[in-house]
């Protein structure tokens, strides 16, 4: 196996592979592109050259960081603000209608607990999975080889390091779930969404 297959078959590698240090190379071009533009357009071309792959209606705004973008996989209507961080030696898989606040982390990438093999500069990675219709507080980390359900809310500055389940709302650190998203939470949300239409005459 390369050490690229290694990689993102969680195995351990080396990350100074003349391959990998290509991959490396051409996400520091793309995303100091990204940084320095203030044009929207160039902004959603580079994105796509830069990711593994994006659906439609999507925005990152810069300063956006990875480690090689090639191995994240985001859906349509996705968002991410300020400062958002990716490291993806492993896959990022996220569906569709996810919001990131500012200063969202998400970490595929994990060393060895042992010293005299991290050392060794051995590392390795576990993908994260995040579902679809997902809002992520500023500061969050998720942490490698976590999997994150459908409908799910995440609080500001939580560290996720256990899987969390489809409709809920979770925070802390470490994460936990505070409760379930419920029909009376659907019921409220719609009327006051339905309030706001009542006032305008279109959307913007």
């Amino acid at each position: 196996m390369t050490e690229k297959e290694r990689m993102l078959s969680g195995k351990l590698y080396r990350a100074c592979d003349p391959e990998l240090l290509a991959g490396d190379m051409r996400k520091w071009k793309l995303t100091h592109r990204l940084n320095q533009t203030t044009d929207a357009d160039e902004i959603r071309s580079i994105l796509r050259e830069l990711l593994g792959s994006i659906g439609k209606d999507f925005w990152i705004q810069p300063p956006f960081y990875c480690d090689y973008g090639s191995n994240i996989h985001i859906g349509d209507h996705f968002y991410a603000n300020y400062d958002c961080v990716i490291l993806d030696p492993g896959t990022v898989t996220i569906g569709d209608h996810v919001f990131l606040a500012p200063r969202v982390c998400i970490y595929t990438a994990t060393h060895p607990i042992d010293a005299g093999v991290r050392n060794s500069e051995l590392e390795y990675a576990r993908p994260v999975t995040i579902g679809s219709s997902v809002w992520i507080g500023g500061n969050a980390v998720i942490n490698p080889g976590i999997t994150i359900g459908d409908n799910v809310v995440i609080g500001s500055g939580a560290v996720v390091t256990k899987d969390l389940p489809s409709g809920v709302i979770a925070a802390g650190n470490p994460c936990r779930v505070l409760r379930k998203i419920t029909e009376e939470d659907r019921r409220y949300w719609e009327a006051m969404a339905a309030a706001y239409w009542a006032e305008r005459e279109a959307p913007c």
